[in-house]
């Protein structure tokens, strides 16, 4: 026998309490406890637990799914996935409202769908009508594979997944969706999209009939997936694009990922064909100049993003400040590594810059979370203090330390290859870093401290 009780559930964090309150005691958050009504079962020996039992198996018998992947067009969506979508998976992505979230995964749909796989796309959020309209605006025919569906309600995106049997689930978004089961929440409360996902991931993970399932996720205003952390907890693989929505740039990076390598990105330009991807970025992040065409305050670098080197220019702007406080503005760096990075060029490089501004930037905007483009960063500014360019065939890649001197950075062979493979000349990097690594036509510079690397650039003695 049933009985059914009344509690008050924080929407926020899940905290659970008797009666209301305006502030949760968990988390912080006002006026977040929402009224739940549930239904519990009365304690006794007659009532037993049923149990679905299911065999044991040795863990060398299981079958492995993870060469199993569903591989696309969109090179960039496949080397954030890990090499392709396997096939039991289920995803989440999320971004700010208007940064492709949608597009990408209409694009993803419908490529699907021209593999031959069946693709049931469910939205909450917009109609049949304008998910047709976006369709064809990115693409040029829409695939007959590829089925949508306009509602809020998840037992009719079940119902469905049943009738028609399809390979590929995209819902968006899950925080729209309810379950007729639990009504008395609103969608988007917690109860609601963990009961929702939960029954997506059984639809996943089915082992007579796996799928793949990709939802949505909306962002908070603290840039943070709507909901509770137990849903990123509960899929396979967590997707993140970031990019404003006034520039073309976006970034795909994952945060969580099963079946591939923790803090892959991929690279797109947003277009009026929707989310092209940037299969050589390094062309991406550099200006094309002429051999000859030297500028000041520009210096090229190699970041790794993921498991990807990127060769990476930056640019410097040192300016005569007229007020006390000179300015340091940089987009690509904190502002503290940047006074750092200062200090160190001002007390072991012999450059006075307590009445200069200096301005750093990087060519497409991309952020600088690697110590080894320090040098490439100091090298840029003396450029530019000096007004002589550094040739274009010339590359920074080491750490500068508060000494002076330069230090060893990790995977310094893969990034010396993307080098070569583009065609640079000459290399500065840290000593003994670079004696094993042989190059057909990158020469391998070692340089002890950055005062020696100064001195061998531009030919000449720096004051101190």
């Amino acid at each position: 026998m049933s009985k059914k009780k009344t509690i008050f559930i924080c929407n926020n964090c899940e905290y659970e309490n008797v009666a209301y309150l305006g502030k949760c005691p968990e988390c912080g958050s006002w006026g977040s406890l929402e009224e739940v009504e549930i239904e519990r079962k009365r304690s006794g020996s007659s009532v037993r637990r049923q149990i679905n039992k299911k065999p044991l198996n040795r863990l060398q018998d299981i079958v492995s799914t993870n060469s199993d992947r569903i591989i696309t067009s969109i090179s960039e969506f496949n080397r954030v996935m890990g090499g392709g979508i396997v096939k039991d998976s289920i995803t989440i992505l999320s971004a700010v409202p208007g940064a492709g979230k949608s597009t990408l995964l209409l694009q993803v749909a419908n490529d699907l769908a021209k593999l031959g796989h069946k693709v049931l796309y469910a939205s909450g959020e917009e109609s049949e009508s304008q998910l047709k309209n976006r369709a064809d605006r990115i693409e040029d025919k829409v695939d007959e594979n590829l089925w949508v569906m306009s509602d809020n309600s998840m037992d009719n995106v079940l119902h469905n997944v049943d009738e028609l049997n399809p390979k590929i689930v995209i819902v968006d978004s899950i925080q729209t969706f309810t379950l007729s089961e639990y009504g008395s929440s609103r969608a988007g409360s917690p109860t609601q999209t963990m009961e929702c996902a939960n029954a997506l991931v059984e639809v996943a993970k089915n082992q007579e009939n796996p799928r793949v399932v990709i939802m949505v996720g909306q962002m908070t205003k603290a840039n943070e997936i709507a909901g509770v952390r137990a849903l990123e907890h509960l899929v396979d693989t967590v997707l993140l694009i970031e990019g404003d929505s006034g520039e073309e740039l976006r970034s795909l990076l994952t945060t969580k990922n099963r079946y591939g390598s923790t803090g892959e990105i991929g690279f797109f330009s947003m277009s009026d064909k929707g989310m092209v991807s940037i299969d050589n970025p390094s062309e991406y992040f550099m200006t094309s100049r002429e051999a000859d065409n030297i500028v000041p305050g520009s210096s090229i670098t190699v970041v790794r993003e993921g498991t990807r080197p990127i060769i990476l220019e930056v640019e410097s702007l040192v300016s005569q400040s007229f007020t006390p406080y000179p300015s340091r503005i940089s987009e690509c760096l904190r502002r503290e590594q940047l006074n750092t990075l200062v200090s160190i060029l001002e007390q072991r490089g012999g450059f006075k810059l307590y009445d200069m501004n200096v301005v750093i930037k990087t060519t497409g905007g991309i952020k600088l979370n690697e110590q080894a483009s320090n040098l490439a960063v100091l090298m840029s500014i003396v450029s530019s203090i000096n007004h002589k360019g550094i040739p274009n065939d010339t590359v920074f890649i080491a750490d500068v330390g508060l000494t002076g001197e330069l230090k060893k950075v990790p995977s310094l062979d893969t990034r010396l290859r993307e080098l070569d493979r583009m065609g640079f000349k000459r290399v500065y990097v840290a000593p003994e870093s670079g004696r094993n690594i042989k190059m057909s036509n990158l020469k391998i510079i070692e340089k002890r401290t950055l005062r020696d690397v100064i001195n061998h650039v531009f030919g000449n003695k720096v004051p101190f």
